[in-house]
C-alpha cells in the first residue's frame, strides 16, 4: 500500500510539473507573440533583452531536415521520453529528483512541439505586424508546419575578435548570442542537471540493464572517491 501511493505521489508531482511548465511556456509565447511585431526587443538590462523571433528548427535555432520532418521526429522523441517516464513512475525505482529532470526535458520538448503543430494555424503572420490569436482569414502556415516562438535574448559580453586572429580577426562579436525560449531552457537545465547529479543512473538506462539501486549510489560514490 506504501509502494502504491508512493508510485502515485511521484506521478502526480511529474504531471504537476510538465503541466505548469508547459503553462509557463506558452503564456510567454503567447504574450510575445500577441504583443511584439517580429524583430522587436525590449531591453531589460545591458545584458539581457527581450527579442522577438522565430525559428523553424529544434533548441537554439538548429535546424534539422523539412519542418515536417522535424515536427514528427519531435513528437516520436516526446512519445518514447513521456513512455520511459511512465514506466519509471510504475516501477518506482528511481528518485523523484531524476524523475523531476526527465519531467523537465518533456515538458520543454512538448512546448516546442505545440508552436510546430499549432502556431501557424492559430496565429497570423507577424513580419511587420502583431499577429492575431485565431484571425478571420486562417494562419500564416499548415499544421505542423508552425515556427518556434523565441525571445530570450542574453548578450553577455560584446567586442571584436584580435586583429592577429586567423578567419574571425578583427570581427566583432557577442556572447551569448543564442536566442531561447523557456522550453529550450526546460531541456538544457534538465539535461544539465540529469547528467551532472545522475551519471550512473543514465548509464545504466542508455545500456539497457536493470537499475541495482536507487540514484543515491551516483551521490555515494562520488562521497568514496573523495
Amino acid at each position: 500500500m506504501t509502494s502504491f501511493f508512493s508510485r502515485l505521489s511521484q506521478g502526480k508531482v511529474v504531471v504537476a510539473l510538465i503541466v505548469l511548465l508547459l503553462v509557463i511556456d506558452q503564456v510567454i509565447k503567447i504574450w510575445v507573440k500577441t504583443t511584439m511585431v517580429l524583430g522587436q526587443s525590449h531591453t531589460i538590462t545591458s545584458w539581457f533583452q527581450i527579442y522577438f523571433i522565430e525559428n523553424p528548427g529544434m533548441a537554439f535555432g538548429i535546424e534539422l531536415g523539412s519542418k515536417l520532418f522535424l515536427s514528427l521526429f519531435r513528437i516520436v522523441v516526446m512519445g518514447f521520453c513521456i513512455y520511459l517516464l511512465m514506466r519509471l513512475v510504475r516501477r518506482k525505482e528511481h528518485t523523484l529528483g531524476f524523475l523531476v529532470c526527465l519531467s523537465m526535458i518533456i515538458a520543454g520538448g512538448l512546448g516546442n512541439i505545440l508552436d510546430s503543430i499549432f502556431y501557424g494555424v492559430i496565429f497570423s503572420d507577424s513580419h511587420g505586424q502583431i499577429a492575431q490569436l485565431f484571425p478571420a482569414g486562417g494562419g500564416y502556415e499548415t499544421w505542423f508546419h508552425g515556427w518556434v516562438v523565441d525571445m530570450f535574448y542574453f548578450p553577455l559580453i560584446r567586442g571584436t575578435f584580435p586583429s592577429w586572429l586567423p578567419f574571425w580577426g578583427g570581427e566583432s562579436f557577442v556572447f551569448f548570442e543564442p536566442i531561447f525560449n523557456f522550453a529550450d531552457a526546460c531541456v538544457s537545465v534538465g539535461l544539465v542537471l540529469l547528467l551532472s547529479c545522475y551519471p550512473r543512473t543514465v548509464s545504466i538506462l542508455l545500456d539497457g540493464k536493470k537499475k541495482p539501486t536507487d540514484e543515491t549510489s551516483d551521490q555515494s560514490a562520488s562521497t568514496e572517491n573523495e
